[in-house]
């Protein structure tokens, strides 16, 4: 049996209300971060300690080993006795069901739905994903050790497929990058909408206690993007909207198996913004010549992935200035190839500290992300940050200072006053303040006092979080 899934508010919400947050019933950090990310409360550390058992799963140190050793326990065994790691699908689903045969399918009083009752979509998939389902099969079996609770294949097929269609991705505490996924039952009964009225984030809780009874969960919250009426669904994005229609209806029936019938998708809202071209004194450039551009654009996205792969960031700089130089003239500034483009920019320049360059093309594609996202969308948010702390660095303090104030306004409604970035953001903003009341007194004064700290500590802002270094990183992170 397989439940409709749907949920309806049940009293009326507001921006930025918690709905309701769920603790999962697991998760796992991914393969390729297993070295790098604490496996119990997902933080990024440059220092690990590293299970001496298993010598598979790290820590930041004792404290976190001991909060995690209830769900690593059994895994630490089965490691041992396999001779090796398991690829994180069989490493999440052993981990599901030694839980669920511990504490049975309900694990708390508030879940509304068994892992039994949850779509597995298995009969939907195509050739190559059932092959690579009958492969984690085999290996899991291989995997699961003799002294556990055996299981009927189906029973273990059922949950792979759950997986593969429910999993969330699990963030760093920051919440800048993906580091693991997880599975939470409740959040699997929210509804997709492509301008959905809820966001989804990661509250990591608070794991620092020494003493693992003073712990809270790692969670994740449903927070409300608007009023939301009783009686309305709820709903969250599970594709970005800067797609166009047409392709966030295929990710949506490649990954999740079903075909949007939403407003957006069903009436192409905004599809003509997003490939539009440039309109100058109410002349606009004709069918032929978007056309071009957009192509044009669209192949000089390949080069610029692969000069990314190759961690060639002049080469990167290069592509972009010369796309920005052919397409800008034709392109709208609401045009998403236009938008990666200026994007990607905005991200190598600041990089390689050409801050007015960076700043430029940062405050574009937040201008053009304005014209496209729902006002409350954290992507907008994001975005927002990024370029208020570009222009920060580049001395546009004024600029500055009015994009963190609006990214703190997005933020505090999809990620709400607690989270990290939260915080940064309105440490970020009390500062900037003060360096606006400052430059507007003086302005000799501000730039003389800001060359000399940006001589003792170049980049460096007193709360500034890591995204703008470490999100050009990762950009560049070669593949294995």
């Amino acid at each position: 049996m397989t439940v409709r899934k749907g949920l309806k508010a049940t009293k009326e919400f507001w921006a930025g209300d918690v709905i309701f947050s769920e603790a999962s019933i697991s998760a796992v950090v991914f393969d390729s971060l297993a070295d790098r990310i604490c496996h119990s409360c997902f933080r990024r550390q440059d220092k690990l300690q590293r299970c001496g058992q298993c010598k598979f799963a790290h820590y930041c140190d004792r404290t976190c080993q001991r909060a995690g050793w209830a769900e690593h326990k059994q895994e630490c065994g089965a490691i041992k006795t396999y001779g090796k790691v398991p690829n994180e699908n069989i490493r999440l689903v052993s981990r599901i069901l030694w839980r669920l045969d511990k504490e049975g399918g309900v694990v708390s009083d508030t879940q509304l739905t068994t892992l039994e009752e949850l779509e597995d979509h298995t009969a939907d998939m195509q050739e190559d994903e059932l092959k690579e389902l009958k492969v984690d099969i085999h290996n899991f079996l291989d995997y699961w050790p003799r002294n556990s609770k055996q299981h009927l294949v189906e029973d273990i097929s059922h949950m792979f497929g759950v997986i593969n269609c429910n999993g969330f991705t699990v963030s760093d505490q920051r919440g800048l990058q993906a580091v693991g996924v997880g599975l939470f039952p409740n959040l699997c009964l929210v509804n997709h909408d492509c301008w959905p009225n809820c966001t989804v984030i990661l509250n990591h809780g608070n794991q620092s206690a020494v003493n693992t009874m003073f712990h809270s969960q790692r969670r994740i919250e449903l927070r409300s993007l608007g009023k939301i009426s009783e009686g309305e669904e709820l709903t969250v994005g599970y594709v970005d909207y800067i797609n166009l229609s047409e392709e966030r209806r295929r990710l949506l029936k490649t990954q999740y198996f079903f075909d949007c019938t939403c407003e957006h998708c069903t009436n192409h809202i905004k599809d003509d913004l997003k490939m539009a071209g440039k309109e100058v004194d109410g002349v606009k450039p004709s069918d032929e010549q978007v056309k071009e551009a957009t192509d044009y654009c669209f192949g000089m996205l390949d080069k610029l992935e692969k000069a990314r792969l190759n961690g060639d960031y002049h080469e990167v700089v290069k592509i972009c200035k010369e796309c920005v130089e052919k397409t800008e003239p034709v392109l709208a500034d609401t045009h998403i190839y236009l938008l990666r483009i200026w994007s990607t920019l905005s991200e190598v320049q600041a990089y390689l500290q050409y801050f007015d360059d960076a700043a430029e093309y940062a405050r574009k594609m937040v201008e053009g992300y304005m014209k496209l996202y729902h006002p409350n969308n954290a992507t907008l948010g994001m975005a927002a940050m990024r370029a208020g702390v570009t222009h920060w660095q580049a001395g546009q303090i004024e600029v500055g200072h009015g994009m963190i104030c609006k990214a703190y306004a997005i933020l505090m409604i999809t990620h709400g006053p607690t989270h990290p970035i939260t915080k940064d953001l309105d440490a970020m903003r009390i500062q900037t303040e003060m360096e606006l009341r400052m430059f507007k007194q003086n302005e000799y004064v501000y730039h003389s006092m800001r060359e000399a700290a940006l001589k003792n500590k170049p980049m460096a802002m007193m709360h500034e979080p890591k995204s703008v270094e470490e999100g050009i990183k990762n950009l560049f992170h070669r593949r294995k």
